[in-house]
């Protein structure tokens, strides 16, 4: 289940419409809605201390939306201001947003958090999101829409090959980015590992898919 305060915040992003095109959750976070769509339990741990966010919009909006929907669910968010891409609350929950640079210029000046644009977010924003209504940990429940679970996982285990990247984040990058492709291939038929998606993987991403695939069929 999700954490109780990631409730809060994807229902006031839903009333706002940020969740049907502006707001991806991705990160451990968004393996709930795979699961979800897989109909099946992963097998992975989903305790996440911080809740991660993109920025898909396509378009300028009016504002400071992202801000305006965190303080209006907490009003103790402050920017950290040692890495202003995350939001603090008074309980040390952690919200931290992410973009692509292709979307960097549709993310208001006047918004917080301010993410540094990363290349390697645009592959997230690829192929079919998935869209459910997950449980929380407090019995209540709310809409996560999160990106293209083929996607996910491959970028997933691209992470865990980054030296820079926290050694136990890395370990846990690699069994989820392996865990959501299988279960991609044994239970998402709707999400084809086809001839049509390899030719999309740009030559970043083939190593890990050529491994995964390798092992799958040994």
């Amino acid at each position: 289940m999700l954490p109780a305060m990631a409730g809060p915040i994807l229902r006031e992003a839903d009333c706002r419409g940020l969740l049907d095109g502006s707001l991806l959750v991705v990160g451990t976070n968004a393996l709930l809605a795979y699961a979800c769509e897989a109909m099946a339990n992963l097998g992975l741990s989903d305790e996440t201390e911080d809740f991660d966010l993109a920025w898909a919009a396509d378009l300028l909006p009016q504002g400071a939306p992202v801000w305006e929907l965190l303080k209006s669910v907490d009003s103790t968010f402050t920017v950290n201001t040692e890495r202003t891409f995350q939001a603090r609350n008074s309980k040390a929950y952690e919200v931290e947003l992410l973009v692509a640079p292709s979307r960097a210029a549709t993310l208001s000046h006047k918004d917080n958090p301010r993410p540094i644009p990363l290349p390697e977010q645009e592959w997230l924003l690829l192929g079919k999101p998935v869209d459910h209504i997950v449980p929380c940990r407090d019995a209540t429940a709310a809409r996560i829409v999160v990106p293209d679970p083929r996607w996910l996982a491959l970028h997933k285990l691209w992470l865990s090959d980054q030296e820079k990247r926290n050694i136990f984040k890395r370990k846990k990058d690699r069994l989820q980015g392996n865990a959501v492709l299988s279960a991609v291939a044994e239970a998402m038929p709707q999400y084809p590992l086809d001839r049509a998606f390899v030719a999309q993987i740009p030559d970043e991403l083939q190593s890990y898919w050529q491994a995964w695939s390798s092992a799958r069929q040994g």
